[in-house]
């Protein structure tokens, strides 16, 4: 029986995705997102926030080191890894990475002369290539969309 190793998670690139290729030349990127939680504690609300390394392997790789910068929103779906060593010192060390599978970027929004746009949506269009009214701002766009579900 094989055991199970999945996860799914959201959250804001902290950086720039570092892209590199191996000596044998497979394109690899690494970028860390930055996931926060909300939950309840006595009277308030209290915030979480952990930060994960992810990798992205061949093809992912490129579309991710082209699509993803600072602050960009991001859904990751992907399986874990372990790295142990021993440091030079002679103690254990280990990290668990983020090995991506599947990664989407939320609509990346810009603000230009008082409207929105998006460059990952609706890049260079105008209002009538998407249907809308030409007042409509790009947030109406997103009302009409589906729910993505999994």
């Amino acid at each position: 029986m094989n055991n199970l190793n999945s996860i799914l998670i959201e959250g804001n690139l902290v950086r720039d995705p570092l892209f590199r290729t191996t000596p044998k030349g497979t394109p690899v990127c690494t970028f860390t997102l930055a996931s926060n939680r909300f939950f309840k504690q006595d009277s308030g609300l209290e915030k979480e926030v952990g930060f994960f390394d992810v990798e992205t392997w061949a093809k992912l790789a490129e579309n991710c080191s082209n699509l993803g910068h600072k602050g960009r929103g991001v859904r990751v779906v992907g399986r874990l890894k372990q790295e142990r060593w021993n440091g030079s010192d002679g103690k254990a060390h280990s990290k668990v990475t983020i090995v991506a599978e599947h990664v989407e970027f939320r609509p990346d929004f810009k603000k230009t002369e008082g409207s929105l746009e998006t460059t990952a949506l609706f890049p260079e269009s105008s209002p009538h290539e998407t249907g809308l009214p030409a007042e409509a701002p790009v947030e109406a766009a997103f009302r009409e969309l589906e729910p993505v579900t999994f």
